[in-house]
């Protein structure tokens, strides 16, 4: 069996990521030889989504930020095993709306904890897997918000309704993420006209192809 394909999309909230790859999947559905399955964290399969509904619910306020990082480490590997292992071993394109960055990005940078204990909760609940090819799409968090408020058709969770000091934490998170792992991790500037962030996410999955 060939082994397929495994994308991640990242970034701050707001950076249009979703929209993104809405625009690109009838290419990539064009040119690549398996099928293309897209899918998020947390949720994904019925068990991860139940655990997103517990994550993301706005009247979690009460949640401790050790409690929310095992809880998205839960989502990410039943997830992980149930759907998208099962698809690269048909050899399919998986592209994730979030992944392993997210953890160090929001628990990590942005809640505070410690990066060593979130890799290796990252390492022991995947396995070691990583993505082929992870595009981070960065946005400044002023805009980023002011995107979320004027997207009415988004749903807002527990994390829009953080601070604006934690957000730019989170991209900061990111940003750092970014240039310790450049060789996975490719760098795009989403504050571009919305053509010019699709063109540059092309260029990058093309060169995977």
């Amino acid at each position: 069996m060939s082994k397929g394909l495994l994308i991640s999309i990242e970034g701050p909230d707001g950076a249009g990521k979703t929209s993104v790859l809405e625009a690109l999947l009838p290419r990539l559905k064009e040119v690549y030889p398996g099928q293309v399955i897209t899918t998020r964290e947390p949720g994904g399969v019925a068990i991860s989504e139940q655990i997103r509904e517990v994550i993301l619910d706005v009247d979690n306020t009460a949640m401790d930020a050790k409690t929310e990082l095992l809880l998205y480490i839960a989502a990410r590997r039943q997830h992980l095993v149930e759907k998208v292992l099962p698809e690269l071993e048909k050899g399919n394109m998986v592209i994730m709306d979030r992944f392993i960055d997210s953890s160090v990005a929001y628990q990590g940078a942005g809640r505070g904890l410690e990066q060593t204990e979130i890799a290796w909760l990252n390492a022991y609940a995947t396995d070691g897997h990583k993505p082929d090819v992870t595009l981070l799409f960065d946005v400044d968090s002023e805009t980023g918000l002011k995107r979320i408020a004027a997207n009415g058709e988004r749903e807002v969770n527990r994390l829009d309704l953080e601070k604006l000091d934690m957000h730019q934490r989170v991209r900061k998170g990111y940003l750092d993420l970014a240039m310790v792992e450049s060789e996975r991790i490719k760098l795009i500037d989403a504050s571009q006209p919305f053509d010019k962030v699709i063109e540059d996410a092309w260029q990058i999955i093309k060169s995977y192809l």
